[in-house]
């Protein structure tokens, strides 16, 4: 019988593994710092590969000291910086640029040429967001508008868009081998993209932003066994388990009323 469950929490600054018993205590813990980039002043970047390599790192030194094998763990669930955005080839598994981070201000411009029509809330009815720097859409935009021949590669399907959440998975469940290309609720809220009542992606206001739907990720459930892991030290433990660092926080404090 699995004895465990796991957790990769992919943050801002760092990326760390946790193995829990079943009582909820915390086993064994690893963390380890990225990169923070900062090309000019409002840009910050990370290094997609730097934090899948680190999250491989720290996963196998959580379950290390946990002593545990894979047939110890019953899942592994994500949870990760929210609205850091990457672009990256389905091919060749290569970012196409490095992420930006959800500090990052350099959609400025593509914000306030939106917000010409509608105002700051032009798009909050349907995605419950203002029009701001912060969020996933306006930046997969501006990847596309700054890598020489990124939008047609994308409108032809074959570059993928993701959150930190989802760059993990699908190089957790094979990458270019058949890796899953998903998100879930929590992460496809905060891209501006996501139509809150039907909790799927709204092709009219993705073409408005301008982010082909070719290049957008699958949405599911935060809670569902999406695939098993093919990749790295957790090989054969089903996935489990995706949510954006802040929903999650508010899910393990219990905060599920108003107050």
């Amino acid at each position: 019988m699995a004895k465990y469950s796991v957790a990769i929490d992919q943050g801002t600054t760092s990326s760390r593994a946790m193995v829990f018993d079943h009582a909820g205590t915390v086993v064994s813990v690893s963390q380890k710092e990225h990169e923070q980039i900062y090309p000019k002043p409002g840009l910050v970047e990370h290094d997609p590969l730097e934090i899948w390599a680190n999250c491989q790192e720290v996963l196998e030194k959580a379950l290390s000291e946990a002593g545990a094998s894979t047939a110890d763990i019953s899942g592994l669930g994500i949870t990760n910086q929210r609205e850091t955005t990457m672009v990256w080839d389905k091919t060749t598994g290569e970012p196409i640029h490095n992420a930006l981070v959800w500090q990052d201000t350099r959609t400025d411009k593509i914000i306030g040429e939106l917000g010409k029509v509608g105002g700051q809330d032009r798009f909050r009815d349907k995605v419950g967001l203002p029009l701001a720097t912060y969020f996933s859409g306006p930046k997969t935009r501006w990847i596309l508008d700054n890598v020489d021949g990124a939008r047609e590669k994308a409108e032809a399907g074959e570059l993928a868009f993701g959150n930190m959440d989802t760059w993990l998975i699908w190089n957790l469940t094979g990458g270019t081998d058949g890796g899953l290309h998903i998100t879930d609720v929590t992460n496809a809220s905060r891209t501006m993209l996501m139509d809150l009542k039907t909790l799927s992606w709204d092709p009219h206001i993705a073409d408005t932003i301008g982010v082909p739907t070719a290049m957008l990720p699958e949405i599911h459930a935060s809670s569902e066994v999406y695939g098993e892991i093919k990749v790295g030290p957790a090989t054969g433990v089903p996935l489990a388990g995706d949510l954006g660092d802040q929903q999650a926080a508010t899910f393990g404090q219990t905060c599920f009323a108003v107050g």
